[in-house]
């Protein structure tokens, strides 16, 4: 592992700041630029009017000058890089109205391609908003407690089960688990979650995590370059590096589009014998808004979707987003919570349901079992004070025994109870499919049931109807658990396929299958689901707390457990979609009939200029509005 991710907010830091100087001086050269363009232009424009016509033409000239030689420098770096040097009939109306003598509509081009590249600049940075304040807000250092004092760390020095103090107003640097009572912290950089969320005691504090309370202690439970935030970093850094299909498209069709500019002006100079319609063609195609609204408009959905919590990694698979027809949902931590909740408590004699909940969760906190930490977690979200118990003794996979307040108390499954007390057991209520019973005992007799299940998330019937609304036609479910769990799951959601008993590489095998169909989208959140996640069109990982290996497999991770966010990332990518082709659509059309206007003689080289960055500021202002996506699939989900 380089250094480099051992200290991501360090790397993120330098890397960043490398960029950030980059852009700066871009920035400023372009604002150069625009003012020479400026000047030259308005000085040649007072010159005329006074008479001094030769005067004129040498401003106007001068203005001109340094934005073509950029031009051609910025064109010459990009055939360098393989590239297509995108603004070559700028640099071509440039140069032919300065050697026709046309030097008034040269300066309006040179003004109005250096205001464009500069308003350019700004939307694309305004439409990188929401994902470079991720970038910003990545912590240095941490305060450790050790031995009663307090020590400021750097990131990498963290280890798991280091006790971090988050002061308000920190953002948390590591995942952990919270070791005070109560917290109160804002995820809406991470999630969209408008409202503050209150943990209690031993709940999961994702890093990233604002503290919006009261100063609280931390249990790391993962080093930083391991982390939620961390992972976050990086694939935002990734996805600010991706070029989209229809951007290479964009680059493709320019060259279309400069043969047939070429084409129209040659062919209004041969007929008409006038060289000046030539440059009037030339000059009405300057920039040309294919090149200046696809970016603008994919970078503002990726934007746009950060804020709703979905993280799509490039404009790439925003793209390949918007055409998904087929959808593969994994059951576990996907179609379900992926944690068992209580469904009912049967208690026997006088001890009430309560107290059936507090023995079993006071002694399952002596066990790591999946079970028993949900046990854990209800009884404390209802209120309960946890006692510690003592002489625990667990079989693993079975049950735990020990002693609550000089009572011998046993939980875990049915066998284990039963085995112990010497008898069988006779709950009133059995376990449905699915569904998981644990049975209490004390002092040597049946005290009650717990019955849990893995529940279906709430919304996703009518989430799976917005997806068909959308485009999606075929919609499977892909797990490795038993058939008659899965049916039992998605009984009433009308799924075209359920494909039980599934093997990781039978789930790879599923995919490809479905691919004859359109392209597909795969979603999971484990280890097993990341081969399936990479042969999709897209993956998507449920949730940034999940799997690593998921999270890197996949093209989209939704930073927040809601399913119902898959139902946004596809409206925006969709909208952000059609935006560009819309802009792109539009100005072509626009340009193509200006410069046929300008080849019949309706229009004069400056006139041809000015319209054409008419439509150019048109079509970047047309592809901004992919920043005011609001889907209406789901709002950023509230705390519950």
């Amino acid at each position: 592992m380089e250094h480099h991710d051992a200290q991501p907010g360090a790397a993120s830091g330098k890397q960043g700041t490398a960029i950030d100087v980059t852009d700066f001086l871009h920035d400023r050269l372009k604002v150069a630029l625009l003012v020479i363009a400026l000047a030259g232009l308005v000085a040649g424009l007072g010159l005329s009017l006074a008479g001094f016509a030769g005067a004129a033409d040498l401003a106007w000239s001068a203005g001109v000058v340094p934005v073509l030689a950029g031009l051609v420098l910025e064109i010459v770096r990009s055939l360098r890089a393989g590239e297509v040097g995108l603004d070559m009939v700028a640099a071509l109306s440039m140069t032919a109205a300065l050697a026709f003598g046309e030097t008034l509509a040269a300066a309006v081009v040179a003004l109005m391609y250096s205001g464009g590249t500069l308003l350019e600049s700004f939307a694309e940075g305004r439409a990188r908003r929401e994902m470079q304040s991720l970038l910003s807000r990545v912590p240095r250092t941490a305060s450790r407690r050790l031995d009663g004092t307090l020590e400021e760390v750097p990131l990498d020095a963290i280890e798991p089960g280091d006790l971090l103090l988050i002061r308000q107003g920190d953002v948390a640097p590591v995942d952990g688990l919270l070791a005070s009572d109560r917290a109160i912290l804002d995820q809406s950089a991470l999630t969209g979650e408008s409202l503050p969320v209150r943990l209690d005691r031993g709940a999961e504090v994702m890093s990233g995590s604002t503290n919006a309370g009261e100063a609280f202690d931390l249990r790391a439970t993962r080093e930083a370059r391991d982390s939620t935030y961390a992972g976050i970093v990086r694939l935002v850094e990734t996805a600010q590096k991706s070029k989209a299909p229809m951007a290479r498209m964009a680059d493709r069709y320019s060259l279309v589009f400069l043969a047939i500019t070429v084409a129209i002006a040659f062919a209004a100079w041969w007929l008409t014998g006038d060289p000046i319609r030539a440059v009037a063609v030339l000059v009405v195609a300057t920039p040309c808004p294919l090149i200046l609204a696809v970016p603008v408009a994919l970078v503002a959905g990726l934007s746009r979707a950060a804020h709703f919590g979905v993280l799509i990694k490039g404009a790439k698979p925003l793209e390949k987003l918007a055409r998904i027809r087929t959808l593969i949902l994994d059951k576990t931590g996907t179609l379900t919570d992926g944690r068992p909740v209580i469904v009912a408590i049967e208690s026997y004699g006088d001890l009430p349901d309560t107290e059936v909940l507090h023995l079993a969760a006071t002694l399952d906190q002596g066990s790591k079992h999946p079970i028993a930490q949900a046990l854990v977690a209800e009884a404390r979200a209802r209120g309960a004070k946890l006692p510690f118990p003592e002489n625990l003794v667990e079989t693993p996979g079975e049950g735990i025994s020990g002693t609550i307040g000089g009572r011998k108390v046993a939980v875990g499954g049915s066998g284990f109870i039963a085995a112990k007390l010497g008898l069988p057991l006779s709950p009133a209520r059995k376990a449905e499919t699915g569904e998981v019973m644990v049975a209490l005992a004390v002092d040597g007799e049946p005290a009650g049931h717990i019955i849990m299940a893995d529940t279906l998330r709430s919304g996703t019937a009518e989430m799976l109807a917005g997806l068909r609304n959308r485009g999606i036609e075929r919609i499977l479910l892909a797990t490795g658990d038993r058939r008659a769990v899965a049916d039992a799951v998605t009984e009433g959601l009308g799924l075209d396929a359920v494909r039980a008993d599934l093997t990781p590489d039978q789930k790879v095998l599923l995919v490809l299958t479905e691919r004859k169909n359109g392209p597909v989208m795969m979603v999971g959140d484990g280890v097993n689901d990341a081969p399936a996640l990479a042969a999709a069109d897209i993956g998507v990982a449920m949730g940034a707390r999940g799997a690593a290996a998921s999270a890197e497999a996949a093209d989209v991770v939704l930073l927040v457990d809601h399913l119902d966010r898959l139902l946004s990332g596809v409206e925006i990518a969709q909208r952000a979609q059609r935006i560009a082709l819309q802009s792109v659509a539009v100005g072509i059309s626009l340009s193509v009939a200006g410069m046929i206007a300008a080849g019949l003689g309706y229009l004069t080289p400056v006139e041809g200029a000015l319209l054409q960055e008419v439509i150019d500021v048109a079509a970047i202002l047309n592809a901004l509005r992919a920043l005011r996506i609001k889907p209406t699939a789901a709002e950023p989900a509230q705390p519950g």
